[in-house]
């Protein structure tokens, strides 16, 4: 049994812990309060924008707007891969990357080996954990998820685009986790480029006036809308941290709690033990005298 001098220190270790644990915890669901807000905000502008590209795009034929939309064959790909800068989130961070090593073993394995897959790092964890598959790799915006806003998340966009539109990629994916609520967040890798047009989603049947034109308005509304869909993928990866990082924390903060109670209890045993070792001395050293 450990002695005494240890248990207390173990125990006040624990309790320092627990605080910390505590303390992440209720910073977390600060920030989550916040990001919820803004990911719920964001999603019905970005859904409208969408519908109307849909509708939009159906009726266009415009060959410069066709590359927005069509990819005769996929030859070269990027993989945006949205990650947090820390850890102590549960499986936020390790769900994203399983899914992007997925994707470049299985998915794209054959443009792997022709060395036409790249990825772009938003965040820490991802690159840290990917850079071992030596794909050529962009860490430009690496930082942008510690200072999320829409200004950096646009300049992204930008240069997404550029390069897209300079056949660098002809497929742009973004890996990231889609925040549903506190407890839970769901993985996905969503096509960015080219714009997916929904199978069977008809165009608007209403006699629509288009001022210029139809197609200037998809020049300036089709870059809009991948940003905004872009931003919108961070907004859900910014709030599914924090509610993945409020979870993990509160269950550390309860095991601590459960580590303490073994602690304490282990403790007063070995206080008992040297108590009654003291006194089975003091009775022993009597009887020795009287004897």
């Amino acid at each position: 049994m450990a002695n005494l001098k240890e248990v207390r220190s173990r125990i006040s270790s624990t309790i320092s812990t627990q605080q910390i644990t505590k303390a992440m915890k209720l910073v977390s669901a600060t920030k989550l309060r916040k990001a919820q807000s803004a990911i719920f905000q964001m999603r019905p502008y970005a859904d409208k924008l969408n519908s109307i590209l849909q509708n939009l795009a159906d009726s266009v034929d415009d060959e410069k707007l066709a590359k927005f939309f069509k990819t005769p064959k996929v030859e070269k790909v990027l993989l945006v891969v949205v990650t947090s800068d820390r850890g102590l989130c549960g499986g936020f961070n390790a769900n994203v990357i399983k899914r992007t090593k997925i994707l470049i073993e299985n998915d794209y394995a054959e443009l792997v080996k022709k060395n036409k897959v790249e990825m772009l790092f938003v965040g820490k964890k991802g690159f840290e954990s990917l850079r071992k598959y030596n794909l050529p790799v962009n860490t430009t915006f690496i930082q942008t998820f510690a200072n999320l806003n829409a200004e950096s998340v646009f300049q992204i966009g930008d240069f997404i685009l550029e390069k897209y539109l300079s056949g660098e990629y002809n497929q742009v994916e973004v890996v990231y986790n889609k925040f549903k609520n506190a407890a839970t967040q769901i993985v996905s890798n969503d096509q960015m480029l080219p714009v997916s047009i929904s199978v069977g989603k008809k165009a608007t049947t209403n006699d629509y006036l288009f001022e210029p034109n139809k197609v200037e308005i998809l020049e300036e509304l089709i870059p809009r809308a991948v940003k905004t869909q872009l931003y919108r993928s961070l907004l859900d990866s910014f709030a599914s941290e924090h509610g993945a990082r409020m979870i993990s924390m509160d269950k550390a903060t309860d095991n601590a709690g459960e580590i303490l109670k073994q602690l304490k209890l282990q403790y007063n045993r070995a206080r008992q033990a040297a108590i009654t070792n003291e006194i089975s001395e003091i009775v022993g050293g009597a009887a020795a005298l009287n004897g």
